[in-house]
């Protein structure tokens, strides 16, 4: 795992290329600890900067900026290649390996095969820059599902790219004008999906798609940005899973399953270094583990993070199945304290604005697995694949009894909701509770009204919905109308508020999955995994996102006829390996307590962020709009976490990278 960046200049600037490089990649130091490398062509105004993690190949031999055998390519690359021992045998025999590195591989077989063939010949999480000395042209790359990152776009007429924004951020011409539509979309989701970032002019690079930047143009013109070209179709791979429906549940099929799945995960766990793997003890993580314990000759190194908080800790349970599958097993308790002390360094690890709330639990065990191994093998991208969340069921279940109740009927429910909810019991205590700085009062109310009179708000806006589609959309959003929070923002349309791209499926579920599974994972779960641990120079592996694996998931019914558990296909495999009793259990997610961590030690954290006074000042936010919000949220009138998350996390990343643009500019 690396940090890749760099640059196209058509104009001489004062700085040297190579040492502008070197800086950029000094800003993913964090990412590649190990060695740094970089390369400059400055007759095409070319510049590559590279930090590595070494993973395979600790050798010089593995070291980048990489050249091609023939001296035509030069490469910076961030990711694993896993099959690329099986791309060696597929090659001339007769070539002369200089090392054993991934990177040598793909850099071959794009010399034999061309840059398409070898994305689809390849099975990998990566992202890359690929210099075609030739034809002149850059190309930038991602994997099929979206693991690894790639920012890319012009400011002030110089080509940018990096794994991380923060590597874009120390170059002299980067502009760094905030994208309020963007930032409405960080409101509605608790992440900004791709294409967009938080700047205007840079963009995120979709995944399976690759970007080409030719410099054939004249020297003085700013580099042309075509549209991204695509791959592979997480969208066909959906359309041939649906065209299979209905011949998927016999045994053979599970079989198949169960293959690709041990070939992934052994296939993943090829390292020069230390290698262990997360465990919840749900059913994603101990399907993993469990595999490789099956595959390993040793005891496989298992870690997990648990909280003192009732209801939030499955420690006990990932305990059970480690001691029963025979894992060498550590596991980190953790109070308040600890878990708060992420908080100011969540702007920092995560480079872009980010609110979704369990990043907090996830930097902690990235932590805390860094400090005995190099990678870590995770079970993400299961939920999303095998039908693991909870709406894929209640939602359709919820909009086939909707659909059945007339109109005026269902705007009578909204108003009696509506109605039900000027009810306040916190009312009373209200003028003691704003009078201090300090915790609000214990009220017995709040034991269960804040949560409960949040949820009576969505299920008004659920009731108020007109289509399966629009239903979805709403529960998946944080703010329903962020225009209206975010000061001159025009929310972009996105794949959950297209229904025309959705995919087709037999029913509505499957269409939900489908969803989650070309938006929310990517933009959310493996953004989530990939700043945390990368944050601490540890390399994350999924094997539920190897491509045989994905296409195979896409044919697997969610529940059989006799059995409407979800997750059929993985309890399937699981119960081979682990006695059903250790794994079934409501699913818990992955949570920190933070609706009752804002009304208390974070409060003041979060009044300084929402100050009306600093609102109005940075003209982002309608400060009456967020604070009703907080309002709300502190006096129990409403669990508001999750809106207030969004806004605070956009603050605190603000407020730092304006510091940190200040420092570095040499400004007071």
């Amino acid at each position: 795992m690396c940090g890749v960046t760099g640059f196209i200049d058509p104009k001489p600037h004062e700085y040297g290329s190579k040492a502008m490089a070197r800086i950029m990649a000094d800003a993913l130091a964090h990412r590649g600890p190990d060695r740094a490398g970089t390369w400059a062509d400055d007759g095409a105004g070319i510049a590559f900067g590279h930090r590595r993690l070494a993973v395979l190949d600790l050798s010089s031999a593995g070291d980048q900026p990489m050249h091609s055998a023939s001296g035509r390519y030069v490469i910076a690359f961030n990711g694993e290649i896993y099959n690329h021992l099986d791309v060696r045998h597929q090659l001339d025999t007769r070539y002369s390996w200089r090392g054993h590195s991934d990177t040598e591989t793909l850099l071959a077989a794009v010399e034999m095969w061309g840059l398409e063939t070898t994305l689809r010949r390849t099975s990998g999480m990566f992202a890359f820059a690929l210099w075609d000395r030739s034809q002149r042209t850059l190309h930038l790359c991602r994997d099929r599902t979206g693991e690894k990152p790639m920012y890319y776009g012009v400011q002030n007429g110089v080509l940018m790219f990096g794994s991380e924004l923060m590597a874009l951020r120390v170059h002299p011409a980067f502009a760094g004008e905030i994208d309020r539509s963007a930032l409405a979309l960080l409101l509605r989701y608790s992440y900004i999906p791709a294409p967009w970032s938080i700047y205007t002019g840079v963009l995120k690079l979709p995944p399976a798609s690759c970007v080409s930047i030719s410099t054939e143009a004249p020297a003085a013109s700013t580099p042309d940005l075509a549209p991204p070209r695509f791959y592979w179709s997480h969208h066909e791979a959906i359309q041939r899973g649906a065209q299979d429906d209905g011949v998927v549940q016999r045994a053979d099929q599970l079989e198949v399953l169960h293959r690709a799945l041990l070939k992934a995960v052994r296939r993943q766990m090829v390292a020069d270094v230390p290698l262990g793997a997360f465990l919840s003890g749900g059913i994603d993580s101990s399907t993993v583990v469990a595999l490789m314990q099956a595959q390993s000759q040793r005891a496989v190194r298992t870690f997990t993070v648990g909280f003192h908080e009732q209801g939030l800790d499955e420690a006990p349970l990932a305990k059970a199945v480690a001691r029963h599958l025979g894992t060498e097993h550590t596991e980190l308790y953790v109070g308040a304290r600890e878990a708060l002390d992420v908080v100011p360094r969540l702007p920092i690890l995560y480079d872009e604005p980010f609110a979704d709330s369990s990043q907090i639990p996830t930097a902690l065990i990235a932590g805390m697995a860094r400090s005995h191994v190099t990678v870590a093998i995770s079970g993400d991208g299961g939920d999303e694949l095998f039908g693991g969340y909870g709406h894929y069921h209640w939602l359709p279940a919820a909009w086939r009894w909707l659909e059945k109740v007339p109109n005026a009927v269902a705007k009578c429910m909204v108003r009696a909701l509506q109605l039900a909810l000027r009810f306040d019991p916190v009312r009373p205590f209200a003028g003691r509770a704003l009078a201090t700085s300090s915790r609000p009062p214990s009220l017995p109310a709040q034991l269960a009204w804040p949560r409960m009179r949040s949820r009576a708000h969505k299920i008004a806006d659920l009731l108020a919905c007109s289509s399966p589609e629009a239903l979805l959309s709403c529960h998946l959003s944080r703010w329903l109308d962020p225009d209206a929070v975010v000061c001159g923002s025009a929310e972009p349309p996105t794949l959950l508020t297209s229904p025309a791209l959705w995919p087709s499926g037999p029913d509505l579920a499957t269409r939900y999955r489908a969803v989650d599974a070309m938006s929310y994972l990517p933009d959310d779960i493996l953004v989530k995994i990939d700043r945390a641990a990368m944050a601490v120079g540890l390399e994350t592996r999924a094997p539920f996102l190897d491509p045989s694996v994905v296409e195979l998931a896409w044919k697997m019914p969610m529940a059989a006829p006799h059995d409407k558990r979800p997750k059929w296909a993985l309890r399937q495999i699981l119960n081979g390996y682990v006695p059903a009793a250790l794994v079934e259990r409501p699913k818990a997610g992955f949570n920190a307590p933070l609706a009752a961590w804002l009304r208390g030690p974070l409060r003041d954290w979060a009044e300084t962020l929402l100050e009306p006074a600093r609102l109005a000042h940075e003209g982002f936010f309608r400060p009456d709009v967020v604070r009703h919000r907080w309002r709300e949220h502190i006096l129990g009138r409403g669990d508001w976490d999750r809106h207030l998350w969004c806004v605070l996390m956009f603050q605190s990343w603000f407020d730092h990278t304006v510091t940190s643009r200040a420092v570095s500019s040499g400004q007071s």
